[in-house]
């Protein structure tokens, strides 16, 4: 293993992202981002050592090169294996995981710039980015990069992160995230209502002549042309400010695709309808194309909804796990009990738990005795008994009596917090599909792009007459048509839905690559009461088994003594 020189993270030389050769000495390096900051200043890193290393002693670096063979002895530079290893165990404890929503991304080729970028920075180990989650997971170095500097990239390569503000900026609590989706989806439900609303109209103007609409040509030229402007830059804007957000980087994605599609539409169409006698002057007759600019963008809106049902429908699982913890908690501060938002529980709190209600956070038990169902995190039906001494989870249902809880975890350390977290990082994770997906789609825009332009030459140089009215059509088909939305968004969408579901009926799932080779299964090792039945005992069949008794007796009598117990087969 070699150690970086530019952030002192250790590095596998066989899988390094980046190496380079100085002074005939082969370094490796965690991300390209490192690699070109050392070959800035080679020498001045080589002195000053590692920036996410500690500075206290001079720090030397180990450098494998595969050009010869594997030495026997230790490494070159005097340290033990041990050393190395402690090394990279450190370097490992000190990475940090950072999830941040992302507003604005649009194909599986915006997943590949952002990846990309991430991956270019110092510090950071590895990026992965989800379009159905719309977020994010980032491993970097807190003591060379933090979420302040991940924020900037995003936003430099034309995308929005969004953050929770104050101290705890390196997450979005669930209700948040909910508030900004739901206005997310208001917002585009508007558009695509208010679009198909003034697209059916376009689309009869465009078909008055074999409809028999009494208006002239030109007057309906100009009704359409007032009634797909606003669906043109109003409800397609967001396609305007993706593709421009793209070209200051020098690159494109889907919103180009559909922005230089429906603009030059459109805008043929202006030209048409404001200067016809240039058109009659070179023997063409004028026709517009607002009804195709106005229904292709109305269609992708619609598309999107159709995206964004199904996004929130697979993170419903999510909502629900988030659900099971209660929003308040009743706490001793001082001599006082004193209802507080979950949140502001502290360690060390002595929460108060009556029956009936849930646990708040993780805890001992100090005071009281109860039972507690605890089926929600081991699935096993029967309460379980709690005395002082006794550790208990957050968000089990207290049962019988009251109890008196000290917290020891709370927040994000909570056992359903991090539930929570496998379930998020595992939609979060890609497997080799979704990998190889992304892959061909970064290459797939230009590729369209280019294909556009040829078929429009094509089209203007041999087509028959009207050839530039040919050449336009097909140019905006081609680029339209080949959106690779599918592509992108197909893998991670069903990776989620099936974790969610897993999710919902107690299965949880480390990561899509397990749920891709599922199929592959043998053998399935059921270990508890709850995972094939119902979870709760029930009274199936009554036998009398003396003389004298019917079922309706027996009914009667164990009802009557169940009434005023809570009995979990009651």
């Amino acid at each position: 293993m070699a150690i970086d020189p530019v952030c002192g993270m250790t590095v596998d030389e066989q899988k390094a992202p980046a190496k380079t050769v100085h002074k005939d000495v082969v370094y490796y390096f965690c991300a390209p981002g490192c690699k070109r900051t050392f070959e800035a200043d080679p020498d001045s890193i080589l002195q000053r050592g590692p920036r996410g290393m500690a500075h206290s002693q001079p720090v030397q670096l180990v450098t494998l090169t595969p050009r010869r063979p594997k030495p026997e002895a230790a490494p070159a530079s005097g340290h033990q294996p041990a050393a190395s290893s402690d090394r990279q165990a450190a370097a490992k404890a000190a990475t940090q995981t950072l999830t941040i929503p992302i507003e604005g991304m649009s194909c599986a080729s915006c997943v590949a710039k952002i990846e990309q970028g991430l991956n270019d920075m110092p510090g950071v180990s590895s990026a992965s980015v989800n379009l159905a989650t719309e977020q994010a997971t980032v491993e970097y170095l807190p003591k060379v990069t933090g979420p302040a500097a991940v924020q900037e990239t995003i936003r430099n390569l034309g995308y929005q992160p969004v953050l929770a503000a104050g101290p705890a900026a390196t997450e979005i609590d669930t209700a948040a995230k909910d508030a900004l989706k739901q206005a997310h989806d208001r917002a585009l439900r508007l558009k695509f209502w208010v679009a198909a609303a003034l697209t059916l109209p376009v689309m009869v103007l465009g078909m008055g002549e074999h409809l028999g609409i009494p208006l002239t040509r030109r007057a309906s030229f100009w009704l359409q042309l007032l009634l797909a402007t606003p669906i043109q830059f109003w409800a397609g804007w967001q396609f305007y400010r993706g593709a421009l957000a793209m070209a200051r980087h020098r690159t494109t994605d889907m919103n180009t695709l559909i922005a230089v599609g429906t603009s030059a539409a459109y805008f043929y169409s202006v030209a048409a309808t404001l200067a016809p006698t240039f058109f009659a002057a070179g023997g063409l007759t004028p026709a517009v194309y607002f009804d195709t600019s106005a229904a292709i963008i109305t269609l992708i809106l619609f598309g999107r909804l159709m995206e964004a049902r199904a996004k929130g429908r697979a993170s419903e699982a999510i909502r629900k796990l988030a659900g099971l913890q209660p929003k308040q908690a009743r706490v001793m501060r001082g001599d006082r009990e004193l209802d507080v938002p979950v949140q502001a529980v502290q360690l060390g709190d002595l929460v108060i738990v009556r029956p009936g209600e849930k646990v708040p956070v993780d805890g001992i038990v100090r005071h009281g005795t109860s039972a507690l169902d605890e089926s929600m995190i081991t699935g096993e039906s029967l309460p379980v008994d709690k005395q002082p001494g006794d550790l208990v989870i957050g968000a089990t249902l207290n049962r019988t009596g009251s109890l008196r809880i000290e917290a020891t975890r709370v927040g994000r350390d909570t056992a359903l917090a991090r539930i929570i977290r496998i379930v998020e990082e595992a939609q979060a994770a890609k497997p080799p599909l979704a990998k190889l997906a992304d892959r061909i789609a970064s290459y797939f825009v230009p590729a369209v792009i280019g294909i556009a332009a040829l078929t429009f030459a094509l089209w203007l140089l041999f087509g028959p007459p009207p050839a530039l009215t040919h050449a336009l059509l097909n140019f905006v088909a081609v680029l339209i048509i080949a959106c690779p939305c599918a592509l992108g968004l197909a893998t991670p969408t069903s990776i989620m839905v099936g974790i969610g579901k897993g999710a919902e009926y107690g299965v949880l799932l480390r990561g899509g690559d397990a749920l891709e080779r599922a199929h592959q299964l043998t053998t399935v090792v059921l270990d508890k009461t709850g995972t094939l039945t119902k979870g709760e005992p029930s009274v199936r069949t009554v036998l009398p088994l003396a003389e004298g008794w019917t079922v309706e007796r027996i009914v009667t009598l164990a009802a009557s003594a169940e009434r005023g117990s809570e009995h979990p087969v009651g």
